[in-house]
Order: C-alpha cells, then sequence, then structure tokens
C-alpha cells in the first residue's frame, strides 16, 4: 500500500527569513495523524534567506541530519566541528547525550533551501558524534544510492538505528525497480522535481509511507530528486518532540 500526502497538506512555518514545509508535526505545526513514521520523526524542507540562520540551540537522543538542495550551509557545534554543506552532501549530526549547535546560510545574499531529517536512534545517551560525506551526481544518476546505514556499507554515514536512505536523481528515461525486504517499511520523499511510482504520479514536496510493498518502480523523472527510506515495519505515535 502506498498512502500518499501531497506537499501542499504539510505544515507551513513562515517567519521571513525562513520558510519550512513540515511533513511530520513539528514545532507549532501539530497534526497527531502525522508525528512520524516508524523511526522516521521530521522531515523538514526549509528556506531560509542570505545571512539568516538558527543560532546555537541544544538537542539530545536524535540521529539530525542535512540534505542541501540549492546554497550552501554552514554548520558549527560544541563538539568542535565547523564544516560548509553544499549540493551532493549529506551531514549526519549524532546529538546523543548532548550536543549545541547552529546552522546558518553561508551566503549574504543567496537563499538556502535544504532538508532536516531527524530519525529516533536506537539507543539513548551515547557518545555524540559529526559525519559529512559528498556524492557526486553520477554516483547518483538513474539510480538510487545509499547514503545512511546502520552498518556503513558503501561509504555511507553510519546511523545509530535500523534505517537506511537512499538518494536518486531520475530524468527522461531513466528507471529503477527497488526491491523492498521482507517485512519492512519504506518512506518516500520528492525533493524535486516529478516522477512516477508504481504508476502514481509525484510532484515536489510530495511523500508517502509505503507498507506491503514488494517493489517500487521509479520512471518518468522529469529532473527530479529522491529520497527512499527502508524502515522497520512498526507503528510508533511520537507525542512528543
Amino acid at each position: 500500500m502506498i498512502e500518499q500526502r501531497l506537499s501542499d497538506a504539510r505544515g507551513l512555518g513562515d517567519h521571513g527569513w525562513l520558510r519550512s514545509r513540515h511533513t511530520f508535526s513539528f514545532a507549532n505545526y501539530w497534526d497527531p495523524k502525522q508525528t512520524g513514521f516508524s523511526d522516521l520523526l521530521v522531515i523538514n524542507d526549509d528556506r531560509v534567506s542570505g545571512g539568516r540562520g538558527f543560532g546555537a540551540h541544544p538537542h539530545s537522543n536524535m540521529e539530525i541530519i542535512s540534505y542541501v538542495l540549492d546554497g550552501s550551509l554552514a554548520h558549527k557545534d560544541s563538539m568542535g566541528t565547523g564544516s560548509v554543506i553544499v549540493p551532493g552532501d549529506v551531514q549526519l549530526m549524532s546529538a546523543g547525550s548532548g550536543v549545541t549547535h547552529s546552522e546558518f546560510n553561508n551566503s549574504k545574499e543567496a537563499g538556502v533551501h535544504f532538508l532536516q531529517i531527524w530519525v529516533v536512534p536506537a539507543e539513548k545517551g551515547t557518545t555524540p558524534g559529526y559525519q559529512q560525506v559528498s556524492v557526486a551526481d553520477g554516483e547518483k544518476r538513474g539510480q538510487f544510492k545509499l547514503i545512511i546505514s546502520p552498518d556503513g556499507a558503501e561509504d555511507s554515514l553510519k546511523i545509530k538505528q535500523d534505517v537506511r536512505i537512499y538518494a536518486g536523481l531520475f530524468d527522461g528515461g531513466e528507471q529503477q525497480t527497488i526491491t523492498l525486504p521482507e517485512n519492512r517499511y519504506a518512506y518516500i520523499h520528492v525533493a524535486r522535481g516529478s516522477i512516477r511510482v508504481n504508476g502514481i504520479t509525484f510532484s515536489e514536496g510530495d511523500g508517502a509511507r509505503v507498507r506491503h510493498e514488494s517493489e517500487l518502480t521509479f520512471s518518468d523523472g522529469k529532473e527530479a530528486e529522491v529520497l527512499l527510506f527502508d524502515l522497520r515495519p512498526i507503528e510508533v505515535n511520537h507525542p512528543t518532540r
């Protein structure tokens, strides 16, 4: 079963310098039917104006992923990490027992567009950590590239949960059929462009919960960038964030 959720159904936070669409309940957006899916808790689609960003603030017991689509994002944290993330980069910060970080648009003029994704970790109170990798477009062109996994397979970033995240770029006749592991859930998020999945059209910002499907065929992409999450088959209500 593919349970599609269209982009316009997402929550909206508009603060002038920040315009954010929330796939799941977050901050002032609350929907008891949208409190995450399996261990996936947050997908925020953020657009930040030049010279603005999120000042230093704390997190704990969360796996936090940043995926830049346009522009550049400057990261600093209490572990001493400082980096700039650009399109193609994937950042994973394991907040663990506690970390403070800031994320700012690295440009004073141009905007930055990125996804921030939260995954609930398998254990609490672990040692915080930071990882970053750059994935070339060619590795994602017409196929899904593993970017995050629990074991760091295929040069992916290592996450503290039984979750695998793939990124793919599809355009024109490029097509891939994914065989889903038995007894697993999946989540689809279209970051940009449009694509058909098992004959269903998805546009930018659309997503879908996937249960009890053996295969997903991605086809007819139009400058599509897609994230695919392989998740534990659990139904969890996440009442707090």
